[in-house]
């Protein structure tokens, strides 16, 4: 079945056909025809015809940091939710959080055919820059804000001064952070630099020796806390950058014998599906992950659509979600 064969049982032109099968202007009357024609027949047409009249392939390359991460789940969910609306499929690739890998990525799916690239960034490098704005994609970075690229970020500096405030007001003073390298600006230098704002207007200092900084992992939390209760004072709150470190934290914490939060209370970031049903329960900060992707994949597409189009740059709240852990 080809649309020559289509056209003649619809009883149009085949360049009819090929305007409804490209979204082209066609009267109502002529695309039902049409319409009825495939749908009885089981008609599917050629992707590599279809590539080649509209120089589309259909396939979206998006880059995350790490697959075995609850927050990157919800955005992938978010985007690949769009990306079957629009009759694209994804690409996935997944980086381990190897900067190095990243670029080879997007040398990649520049060389291969993709109609737009999606970025989950942690650290954007002057080479991720530079390489971002020398292939011939639109490009949607996810997580990070940059003035150079159209992005969906949340507000992780607003987020960690709401949780931070949440301590304070429950009556916690010297407060710990478990964080992570600042070379990521998001969750590495947003949310400290929130915590530490926040403590500063309330008056209170926080020494060096109650910040830490290691990798986005349980094992980050686990030598963190443990560090943080071997001090020959411990703290009355840690809180964590992520969820999973403070899963890690927790499991430090239980293990010397110290009960949360009757001992010391313990927050994170990301409302991952685990924070409700540890015991204690934990308290954190709710992003909207599947909002972002969704909302992400939907720029990336007018970028597609009008490649002269503004950048896109949109910040999503967030919101506090109180637990048993403070």
């Amino acid at each position: 079945m080809n649309i020559s064969e289509i056209a003649k049982l619809a009883g149009v032109s085949p360049a009819s056909v090929s305007r409804y099968l490209n979204n082209g202007y066609l009267s109502q009357e002529k695309r039902e025809r049409i319409a009825k024609v495939i749908k009885e027949t089981g008609y599917t047409p050629s992707s590599q015809a279809q590539m080649l009249r509209t120089r589309k392939t259909k396939l979206i390359g998006v880059i995350i940091p790490k697959i075995d991460s609850s927050s990157i789940s919800q955005v992938v969910a978010g985007i690949s939710s769009v990306l079957a609306e629009k009759g694209y499929q994804m690409l996935l690739a997944n980086t381990e959080n190897n900067t190095a890998k990243e670029l080879d990525y997007i040398h990649i799916f520049a060389q291969n055919m993709v109609d737009g690239l999606i970025l989950l960034g942690t650290e954007l490098t002057h080479k991720h820059r530079q390489l971002l704005k020398e292939i011939p994609l639109p490009v949607i970075i996810l997580g990070q804000h940059t003035a150079d690229f159209s992005c969906v970020y949340h507000d992780d500096y607003g987020a960690a001064c709401t949780i931070t405030q949440a301590l304070l007001d429950k009556g916690y003073r010297d407060i710990a952070f478990l964080g992570v390298t600042p070379k990521d600006k998001a969750v590495g230098q947003d949310r400290l630099q929130g915590f530490l704002d926040t403590m500063q207007k309330a008056g209170l200092t926080v020494s060096d020796n109650r910040l830490t900084v290691g990798s986005f992992s349980v094992e980050n939390g686990y030598n963190g806390a443990s560090k943080q209760i071997n001090e020959t004072a411990c703290p009355d709150a840690i809180l964590c950058a992520t969820d999973t470190i403070a899963f890690g934290a927790m499991k430090a914490l239980q293990e010397k014998g110290y009960r949360i939060p009757e001992d010391i209370a313990l927050a994170g970031f990301g409302d991952s599906a685990p924070s409700s049903i540890l015991t204690p329960s934990l308290t954190t900060i709710h992003f909207l992950y599947r909002e972002s992707g969704i909302d992400g994949a939907k720029a990336l597409f007018e970028r597609i659509d009008n490649p002269n189009a503004s950048l896109h740059a949109q910040k999503l709240g967030s919101s506090l979600i109180l637990r048993e852990s403070i």
